[in-house]
């Protein structure tokens, strides 16, 4: 789970990865920095890897969590790599609230139906993604929420999709 130094979303932390764990999953938060991050309500959170340290390919999954400082990501080329190269190896790839615009800014939400926070419609459109105003919204290993209220629900997609493709490999 990919999280901004400062103005994440906590409950878009927080609610899936605690759906996550409770699958039996294990879940890793890295972030652009290693010093402590720090959440839109306070909920400090210590990285436990910076994102310059991994590559896709440890992972089954890779997830952008939102909130307003989500947008400084797309500053950082290892994160838009990141998740190109999760695409490219067939990773399932999952944003919540504004993580879909770092998607988008990395080109792999072309051709895609994706959700993402309001703010962010015309980032995905701009990224090729054809916006769905769904909470949720699954396309192959794409998987979209729009905001907070759809943390669980986001969180339970990304377990079935795990799953699924546990199932299929």
């Amino acid at each position: 789970m990919i999280i901004s130094p400062r103005d994440f979303r906590d409950e878009e932390l927080l609610e899936p990865k605690e759906v996550l764990k409770k699958a039996g999953l294990d879940v890793v938060v890295a972030s652009v920095t290693s010093e402590t991050c720090v959440g839109m309500f306070g909920t400090n959170v210590k990285p436990d890897h910076i994102i310059d340290e991994l590559n896709s390919g440890e992972f089954d999954a890779v997830v952008v969590v939102g909130g307003a400082g989500t947008p400084i990501l797309n500053k950082y080329d290892k994160v838009l790599q990141i998740l190109r190269d999760a695409k490219d190896q067939n990773k399932i790839l999952a944003a919540i609230c504004l993580g879909p615009i770092v998607m988008a800014k990395a080109g792999v939400l072309k051709g895609k139906k994706a959700t993402v926070f309001s703010s962010g419609i015309s980032k995905i459109e701009e990224g090729g993604a054809q916006y769905v105003s769904d909470s949720v919204v699954i396309d192959g290993r794409i998987i979209t929420a729009n905001g907070p209220q759809s943390a669980k629900m986001f969180g339970n997609a990304i377990v079935n999709a795990l799953e699924y493709a546990s199932l299929t490999s």
